[in-house]
């Protein structure tokens, strides 16, 4: 996602309202923030912004199912990179974690405000994120063969769970007071223990 207006960077304006309503969501909720707030953030009337987006859940539904859509042709891009199995996981659990570093906004709104989707939106993000899941577990069955899909899927999630807390560790609105290097040393952290975790599965 594109940077927010006030870092001065580039962007449609789209891009800003989608990047500003996501830490607006994190840090008060889908129901905690309303169109003029949103307006108030990015500089334009509360109304204005319906000239983007129908409405507060037409925007949360773009948001959720972008960050979807991203997993999953990421997780296919590695997946397609190399035929070792072990390097393809070691990347899945890079991006994953890379994810989680660089957007930790969208990582805590995807866990807390998916059930304020629309059904169909829902049900979309829910085939996407599904979709995803299958590329670890593929992997994980193809590092050890004797590995259940159940259990592959339930190591994934594990992974998925260590990976994701990277925002309860991030500076800023997230995690104010905390150094700027500590998020990067917690994600490298944390991705060797998930990958460690995940090369020592019982098969």
């Amino acid at each position: 996602m594109a940077a927010s207006p006030a870092a001065g960077t580039g962007g449609s304006r789209r891009e800003q309202i989608l990047t500003v309503a996501a830490q607006l969501f994190a840090k008060h909720g889908f129901h905690g923030v309303s169109i003029a707030d949103l307006g108030a953030a990015v500089g334009v009337s509360g109304p204005a912004l319906y000239r983007h987006f129908p409405g507060k859940e037409a925007l949360l539904a773009e948001m959720l199912v972008g960050i979807s859509e991203h997993l999953l042709a990421g997780g296919q891009a590695r997946a397609c990179a190399s035929d070792d199995p072990r390097e393809v996981l070691a990347a899945l659990v890079e991006f994953q974690a890379d994810f989680a570093l660089r957007e930790p906004e969208l990582i805590v709104v995807q866990d807390r405000d998916l059930a304020n989707l629309p059904a169909e939106a829902r049900r979309r993000v829910r085939r996407l994120q599904r979709t995803y899941v299958e590329i670890w577990v593929d992997t994980l069955q193809r590092v050890h063969p004797g590995l259940t899909a159940e259990s592959a899927r339930i190591a994934a999630h594990g992974a998925f769970g260590l990976l994701n807390s990277t925002p309860h560790i991030a500076p800023g609105p997230l995690g104010a007071g905390r150094s700027e290097g500590r998020p990067h040393a917690a994600a490298a952290l944390l991705s060797r223990m998930a990958l460690a975790a995940l090369m020592d599965l019982p098969g």
